[in-house]
């Protein structure tokens, strides 16, 4: 019986499955990786465009805390001429990924350590006297004694406006980073959404289809703010600043906390402020009540995201030239209806006016983002764990309920034994734990957390990775 699974092939897995390698255990690490050809890579890392930057500088990504290379040191040798301040093609990290894990996986098996990369999905997970029988797609079963679930992102749902008729006609493009694959050209094309993904597909289809209408519709409107060119100066205050945030009770005085520091300190580029409480912003999320964390959704989530997850200097330039072109038109709207069967009717009600129209495209692809709402997912192992009470959906949809560490909390509000999750199925606990920076340090810590002593730590659930 192999006593940890790790099931998925995104970089969540990779992060943890290579953590588990190069530690020095008994155990042996079984890697379900799904049927994607390119392990590691998951949704994120897997594009082949390189106009898809990273939102993080070169220096600030890396698989491990203890990578045996660095991706500076990487892009250095296979991107001439790149620094650590550069904002670099997605793919040049997903290339990484696989050089990483290639070298951890040489490694292992230099030092005789049990492992095995299994080109399967996970559709089902059920206790069994060894801990959990996992059910493939590919009719055979994995037996593990701890199981956590690293799924990435969860398969997108069609908005509720959109009619069944619309979905039918394959005008409605539900996967944006299929759009180019298309054949025809469209005349118009109108993206849902204004976020990272939003901005990746009007630049991917601006680059497709150079004389095709964007249209861009979200309700705010508001497409990402943008990294400086080069990095900027920690503000001096800021940790006697977090320890006033963090003593906030609740997302308005914290509002309003960080309002009055730009309000006193003017000459501080606000940027360095925001980016200065990513080591707070688990901690500071999990002081919200479920009130207060409902009312930060509401009102505040979409400007904490424009100003948190910014856009490289040039992909904003690609933007801005598309919109002085007139060839991209961005609207603060709210989607009230699609229809057709191709061209699509677009029907809004702009946040300015209040005025209802009706928009024309020949293609519309929903770009809003991260679906995480484990409930409504279609996604059978979670469907399943959910069904069968060995999990529960987080209340505002973030994910599943977990404990701060990953460990999933089971429909009876207890700790479910053998089962963890790392990455955006713990945004409800954790609010940020999806980019690389955050999913490295997680992995990490659990594959330290895994590899103690069962006698020494009896309360820690057995392992399995899904993702």
């Amino acid at each position: 019986m192999p006593d940890i699974a790790i099931i998925g092939g995104g970089a969540a897995g990779a992060a943890l499955f290579g953590a588990l390698l190069s530690r020095d255990t008994s155990d042996a690490v079984h890697w379900v990786t799904g049927s994607t050809p390119r392990i590691g890579r998951g949704v994120a890392y897997g594009t082949s465009h390189d106009h898809h930057l990273l939102n993080v500088r070169a220096a600030g990504m890396s698989l491990y805390p203890d990578a045996d290379e660095s991706f500076v040191e990487y892009s250095a040798r296979s991107h001439a001429g790149s620094r650590p301040t550069d904002f670099l093609p997605r793919q040049l990290f997903g290339e990484y990924i696989e050089s990483q894990l290639d070298r951890r996986i040489r490694n292992a098996e230099q030092h005789g350590r049990r492992f095995a990369i299994v080109p399967a999905t996970a559709s089902g997970i059920q206790p069994s006297a060894n801990g959990y029988e996992i059910v493939l797609d590919n009719g055979g079963t994995l037996t593990a004694g701890r199981v956590v679930l690293a799924l990435g992102a969860l398969p997108p749902r069609p908005l509720r406006t959109v009619s069944k008729r619309a979905l039918g006609s394959g005008a409605y493009v539900l996967d944006p980073w299929s759009l180019t694959a298309r054949p025809n050209r469209p005349r118009r094309l109108i993206v849902i959404g204004t976020g990272l993904t939003a901005i990746d597909t009007v630049i991917s289809a601006s680059i497709r289809w150079p004389d095709v209408e964007l249209v861009a519709v979200s309700r705010h409107g508001l497409p990402p703010f943008v990294h400086p060119a080069l990095p900027i100066d920690p503000f001096p205050q800021q940790a006697e600043l977090n320890a006033m945030l963090l003593a906030c009770d609740g997302p308005a005085p914290v509002l309003a906390e960080i309002r009055r520091t730009f309000h006193e300190h003017p000459h501080v580029d606000w940027r360095s402020v925001i980016d200065g409480m990513r080591p707070i912003n688990a901690k500071l999320w999990q002081t919200f009540t479920p009130r207060q964390r409902k009312q930060f959704l509401r009102h505040a989530r979409w400007l904490w995201e424009s100003a948190r997850h910014r856009v490289p200097p040039q992909s904003a330039e690609i933007i801005q030239q598309l919109r002085d072109e007139g060839r991209l038109q961005i609207h603060a709207a709210r989607v009230l209806d699609v229809d057709g069967e191709g061209p699509l009717d677009v029907t809004v009600r702009s946040r300015d006016n209040q005025l209802v129209t009706t928009l024309q495209s020949d293609v519309v692809v929903q770009a809003t983002g991260l679906d995480t709402a484990a409930a409504f997912a279609e996604h059978s192992l979670v469907s399943g764990l959910l069904r069968d009470g060995l999990a529960s959906a987080d209340p505002l949809q973030l994910g599943v309920l977990a404990e701060p560490d990953g460990r999933l909390i089971n429909a009876a509000g207890e700790i479910q034994p053998g089962l963890h999750a790392i990455g955006s199925l713990l945004r409800g606990n954790l609010w940020e734990c999806t980019a690389m920076p955050e999913i490295r340090v997680a992995a990490d810590a659990l594959a330290t957390r895994l590899n103690t002593s069962r006698a020494d730590c009896d309360e820690l659930p057995e392992l399995l990775v899904v993702g």
